[in-house]
């Protein structure tokens, strides 16, 4: 537990002190975010806002994670190295997107060919290595069973290994790209993103550490053990990154002072992905994310239904968030109002997790 606490207070510390260096830097070299011009107009006073804030989210995360693994003198396990992979990598993918738009002044990056290029260079790989590392009992970071609490019947495996491998890197990719996209379009208002981060991974906090006490293989673990590889180092960095987006979102709140561009949001979404493969909890998380599931679903939606209606529209604008503001809404006020749904969500998944294994005794 000291470990966990080590790495959410450490990344929480580095996160709100180094943010205002930051902000001076991208300041001093006008490193600004451009606004969408079809956007809502009360945006276009937020055109020049430093961005690539995620850099910021990246580092405190990383250091304290290291930090939380240092203080209980333990080495990174190949599970939690694995979701860093994923974070960092698609984190770059983000900076190089938001570089473009401010060096090219405009509110597209990457093209969708680039974007989808580096999102799958990093997502093939992070399934492959996924299924390799095991550790003494067999257990690998990741299984090729579709998870929802736990591993469910549902697996990839019964294909042979091959097949089992080319569904799951299949599979996995599928969650990442969603997760990351889902992310990225919920970072619309100031904070939004954020502080749903903070929720999501505070509560991954709170599942890895159950898993530890009832991980397979562990004296007193019940008949419906969690076959997990690493939920300890798991739950460290998920203190880390939940203590980083904490402190990143004193900086962020309206009105925001930085944003954390695609850097930020394509990270925190592989994180997110990373962390409910890894957990065995794929399903779950959809759940415990389900603000982020909300925000992106209705742009799914606003998009077919465009298609379907020959031009109309189911929302003022997409995704949700941007609605309400063209409704009237204070941006404060929703933001607030998300964060509450996202409680929400959050509570009824961890509700599940715990439930489930009540009803087993």
């Amino acid at each position: 537990m000291k470990g966990v606490v080590f790495a959410g207070g450490l990344g929480v510390l580095l996160s709100l002190l180094a943010t205002p260096l930051f902000i001076r830097y991208l300041t001093r070299r006008q490193f600004g975010q451009f606004i969408r011009q079809d956007g809502p107009a009360s945006h276009h006073v937020k055109r020049g806002t430093p961005t690539m804030g995620g850099v910021i989210i990246i580092v405190a995360a990383v250091v304290g994670w290291l930090g939380g693994n240092l203080i209980v003198g333990r080495a990174p396990s190949a599970s939690s190295l694995l979701v860093v992979y994923l974070m960092v990598g698609l984190g770059v993918v983000g900076f190089l997107d938001d570089a473009i738009k401010i060096s090219r002044e405009r509110s597209l990056g990457l093209s969708a060919r680039w974007k989808f290029l580096g999102q799958g260079i990093v997502g093939v790989s992070f399934g492959i290595l996924a299924l390799q590392f095991e550790d003494a009992r067999g257990v690998t970071p990741a299984s090729t069973a579709i998870s929802f609490l736990r591993d469910t019947q549902l697996d990839l495996a019964i294909w042979g290994p091959t097949i089992a491998l080319i569904l799951f890197v299949i599979w996995s990719n599928f969650l990442i790209t969603a997760w990351s996209n889902a992310v990225n379009l919920t970072d619309g208002l100031d904070g939004l993103a954020s502080g749903t981060a903070v929720i999501f991974f505070g509560a991954y906090v709170l599942i890895l550490i159950w898993q530890v006490n009832q991980r397979c293989g562990v004296p007193g673990a019940g008949s419906l053990c969690y076959e997990v590889r690493d939920p300890w180092d798991l739950s460290i960095l998920a203190a880390a990154i939940a203590g980083a987006s904490l402190g990143f979102l004193w900086w962020n709140a309206s009105p925001a002072r930085i944003f954390m561009g695609d850097t930020g949001s394509l990270a925190l979404g592989g994180a997110i992905a990373g962390m409910t493969i890894l957990s065995r909890t794929e399903v779950l998380g959809v759940v415990v994310g389900g603000l982020f599931v909300l925000v992106v679903a209705s742009s799914v939606l606003q998009i077919g239904w465009f298609k379907i209606s020959g031009g109309k529209r189911l929302f003022k604008m997409a995704p949700l968030h941007h609605h309400f503001e063209l409704m009237g809404w204070g941006e404060v006020t929703i933001v607030t109002r998300f964060w509450i749904i996202a409680a929400m969500f959050t509570g009824l998944g961890v509700g599940l997790f715990y439930a489930e294994w009540v009803a087993s005794l």
